[in-house]
């Protein structure tokens, strides 16, 4: 089997290495695929569904699907933009998130996904879920409203960090972020501001105290640009965050 091939991405001709899955593969030539759980240095989890793709003429994620020589991927269709923006409404609709005065406007993911797919609105009935803010930490918060369920953390945690804090607990609508330790709370495990696990959230639901608007609003990650054309979105070589 050749080390490197060529696959077709939205009718380009694309270089891949063998072992490469879609979205590797696309990074790497510098095209963006929207995405929320997927970080290049974790294995992929595949659980926000945003970057699904058509792989010859099948639905899959692009986090997981190894490419193959000649293989046809559809991204920048209407019916994939249309099925993502419905993944970023029904997020939005199942946790309490309120971008407007949200600190982490401008530097979430989600909110940026929602603007590069012109979501403007949320289409589904808002589920309202009764979350808490754990605050029980010197130096991080959780705020559990803002949380997507994409388990970065939980991976940052367990392969990074090596201290396994965080885990998801009960399904569907009762589902929540809960924290390794005696009680509970994020102050009384063995977390810590440095841990990777701190700095991999792609909302606003692990965050750090006394930071809220060390960047102005409109200064941020995203204030000036659109997600798909912001430094970190597809640079070749460099990892996805």
């Amino acid at each position: 089997m050749a080390d490197k091939g060529f696959f077709l991405f939205d009718g380009k001709s694309l270089p891949y290495t063998t072992g490469q899955t879609i979205i590797q593969a696309a990074t790497a030539a510098g095209h963006y695929i929207p995405h929320l759980c997927y970080r290049a240095e974790f294995p992929p989890h595949g659980s926000c569904k945003l970057c699904s793709v058509k792989a010859n003429g099948k639905f899959t994620s692009a986090c997981f699907e190894p490419v193959i020589d000649g293989m046809k991927v559809e991204s920048e269709t209407e019916e994939i933009r249309a099925y993502r923006k419905r993944v970023v409404q029904m997020l939005f609709a199942e946790g309490n998130h309120y971008c407007p005065f949200c600190q982490q406007s401008g530097n979430c993911k989600l909110q940026a996904v929602a603007y590069h797919l012109g979501m403007e609105d949320t289409h589904y009935s808002h589920q309202y879920p009764r979350r808490e803010l754990d605050a029980s930490h010197p130096d991080v918060m959780i705020d559990h409203d803002r949380c997507i369920l994409c388990e970065l953390c939980v991976r940052a945690s367990r392969d990074a960090d090596r201290k396994e804090v965080f885990g998801v607990s009960g399904r569907g609508i009762h589902a929540r972020l809960v924290v390794n330790s005696p009680t509970g709370l994020l102050g009384d495990s063995r977390f810590a501001a440095t841990d990777t696990a701190a700095h991999v959230c792609p909302v606003g639901a692990i965050v750090p105290k006394r930071a809220a608007f060390a960047t102005p609003i409109g200064q941020r990650r995203y204030d000036l640009h659109d997600i798909g054309e912001s430094a970190d979105a597809a640079v070749p070589g460099k990892p996805a965050v």
